[in-house]
């Protein structure tokens, strides 16, 4: 119905839009010509202009291959000790071949290995990850990850039972230096 209700609009309104514009051209010259092509021009700029602009914010339509990489912790999405101590800790791989690899780390040594396999729904246009990790697992993986896309990336967002949600993003690891814990005070004495 509401396609119908488009269609005439159309049919009704475009004789008037053609109408106008060919008035406007044959006045051209004129004040009121001047006028017309003036707003015609304003508003074609207006539409290309909304229609590039929504082009390019348009989100990402997901499929599986989109999901094969390397994932760190997204440091710049909530900063600071936490999120350091995570990005060095915590970090997974997705290889083509449908297996997921999640590594618990210290900087760059990797302490264990836990191990599962991929796959992806598209209950709409863009595919979600579903995880199904072997046994033991890993607290952050006991659930699938929210998928959150945006123009030209996306990020995923474990729930984790003991730190709550946690941001991933496709990314090589790079070593973090993590701020001392303790600092040294000094006391003087008169």
């Amino acid at each position: 119905m509401f396609l119908g209700l488009k269609l005439l609009f159309l049919i009704l309104i475009s004789p008037f839009i053609i109408g106008l514009f060919l008035y406007g051209l044959k006045k051209k010259s004129k004040f009121i010509g001047k006028i017309i092509l003036t707003i015609y021009t304003f508003g074609i700029g207006f539409i290309l202009i909304m229609s590039i602009i929504g082009t390019l914010s348009k989100k990402k339509i997901l499929d599986k291959s989109d999901f094969y990489g390397e994932y760190a912790i997204d440091r710049n999405y909530f900063s600071g000790k936490q999120a350091d101590w995570q990005y060095n800790n915590f970090r997974f791989e997705i290889k083509e071949n449908d297996s997921i690899y999640f590594y618990v780390t210290d900087g760059e040594i990797i302490n264990e290995t836990f191990k599962g396999k991929i796959s992806t729904l598209a209950p709409y246009q863009s595919a979600r990850l579903v995880i199904e990790m072997e046994n033991p697992n890993h607290h952050i993986l006991t659930t699938n990850p929210t998928i959150y896309r945006e123009a030209w990336d996306f990020f995923m967002v474990f729930k984790s039972p003991k730190f709550n949600n946690m941001y991933f993003r496709k990314a090589e690891w790079k070593e973090v230096e993590l701020e001392n814990k303790t600092k040294k005070t000094h006391h003087s004495t008169k």
